[in-house]
């Protein structure tokens, strides 16, 4: 299992491409680098307007969905879906991270057909009703 962030998360874009080729988007590399809390990537799939932009450090962390500006969390889109929290594959536990981009790829292929395939107005609709839901969600008491 390679160690290198930017190995990992190129294995990991490896399991996601099938998927997202077959929609017509490509992958792309963003960047590495190194930060405080140590090495990372970043990289997308694209098409047109829409991307999947995904980080690596430890772990596959930060997803984000995109459509031209706006944009919203898989946490986020999984709530607008799932209408509660804890429902979908992505994030698991697993003690090897390219089990979290197999997680993620599940996801993606069950519950993001308007990212995937719909237009770019069900899209934005999905996103205007992920942001209102995400500003509702229930909060555990401080």
């Amino acid at each position: 299992m390679p160690t290198k962030p930017k190995d990992v998360l190129l294995q990991g874009a490896e399991l996601l491409r099938p998927l997202l080729s077959a929609h017509g988007f490509a992958f792309e590399l963003l960047g590495e680098g190194r930060g405080s809390g140590g090495e990372f990537a970043y990289a997308e799939f694209r098409k047109g307007e829409r991307r999947i932009e995904f980080h690596f450090r430890y772990d596959l962390g930060m997803v984000t969905y995109h459509l031209g500006p706006d944009s919203l969390s898989h946490e986020q889109y999984m709530l607008s879906v799932l209408e509660q929290p804890g429902l979908s594959r992505y994030p698991g536990f697993s003690a090897d991270p390219l089990d979290a981009f197999r997680d993620l790829a599940g996801d993606l292929q069950a519950y993001c057909g308007e990212f995937l395939e719909g237009t770019n107005e069900e899209l934005r609709s999905r996103i205007e009703n992920s942001r209102r839901r995400w500003a509702n969600r229930p909060r555990l008491p401080p």
